[in-house]
């Protein structure tokens, strides 16, 4: 059973293109991660939305415990987080009901 990670991310407005270079630099560091499936992040159709991260993992511990104990998590955050206000929250889900 894979594991689906959820976050809105909340782009400070007129940083978008920046937020989305650093994303293409930040990718490699997640997908390196043991238990790492697939990431998806979805620009926003309206302005001042959120972007959507979905991110596949094989279990939530390879997120939680692995990735974010990381020092890839580590220069993920150096390069992501100043462009969001506030930080995000993360949701799980499972299967399919």
């Amino acid at each position: 059973m894979a594991v689906i990670e959820h976050a809105l991310l909340p782009v400070r407005p007129g940083m978008e293109m920046e937020f989305e270079a650093a994303v293409a630099k930040a990718r490699p560091l997640i997908e390196a991660s043991p238990g790492f499936l697939s990431l998806t992040i979805r620009r926003p159709l309206g302005t001042g939305q959120p972007y959507l991260l979905l991110a596949e993992w094989r279990t939530v511990a390879d997120h939680r415990d692995g990735f974010r104990r990381s020092d890839r998590y580590e220069r993920w955050r150096a390069l992501l987080h100043r462009f969001y206000d506030p930080v995000p929250g993360v949701s799980y889900f499972g299967d399919a009901v």
